[in-house]
């Protein structure tokens, strides 16, 4: 399936001339979908809902897609599911624009591609791991420690924090 040049934008201007309530759904699916320049979702699905209002067309999105971010500790590359669940008001004038600041193009086309962008990156974690228990790297050497063990870990008495933990230890005795 060859995936279009602009797959985030949509003509909605049919919608504009339609009795209030009246609502459409757009559905995506694509194997990999470009989000801005630095950005690519794989297994990306999801829907757009536009409903008209009095105030002009308000929108409902659900997407899902993986992207591939580096762990914080080992710095493997992994993938994490995102989902991006947000409603928007693309408003007819000035008067009806809500917080957001969204007008309705003349047009008729809405490209989504700006909005996903923006909830995309709320969506990635801050500091992603591989797992829950990753080790990291070995501080000596660098090794991934998840990889293989290469016992600089085991020499702990040889750190600055020895007599520390010698004074930890014989506190708890």
């Amino acid at each position: 399936m060859k995936i279009p040049a602009h797959p985030l934008r949509l003509n909605i201007g049919f919608l504009i001339g339609q009795p209030i309530g009246t609502s459409h759904d757009f559905n995506f699916e694509y194997p990999e979908i470009r989000v801005g320049e630095d950005l690519e979702l794989r297994n990306f699905s999801g829907r757009a809902n536009f409903s008209r209002t009095p105030q002009g067309l308000f929108l409902q999105a659900d997407f899902l897609g993986d992207i591939q971010l580096e762990c914080v500790r080992c710095l493997d590359l992994t993938d994490h599911s995102l989902r991006m669940n947000y409603s928007e008001l693309f408003a007819f004038d000035q008067r009806s624009m809500s917080e957001s600041s969204l007008l309705l193009p003349e047009s008729g086309y809405i490209d989504l591609e700006p909005l996903l962008r923006e909830y995309t990156i709320l969506e990635i974690p801050i500091s992603p791991l591989c797992r829950k228990n990753c080790k990291g790297l070995c501080l000596e050497c660098g090794e991934n420690l998840n990889n293989k063990d290469c016992y600089h870990h085991q020499a702990e008495s040889d750190t600055s924090f020895s007599e520390l933990r010698s004074l930890l230890k014989g506190s708890s005795d």
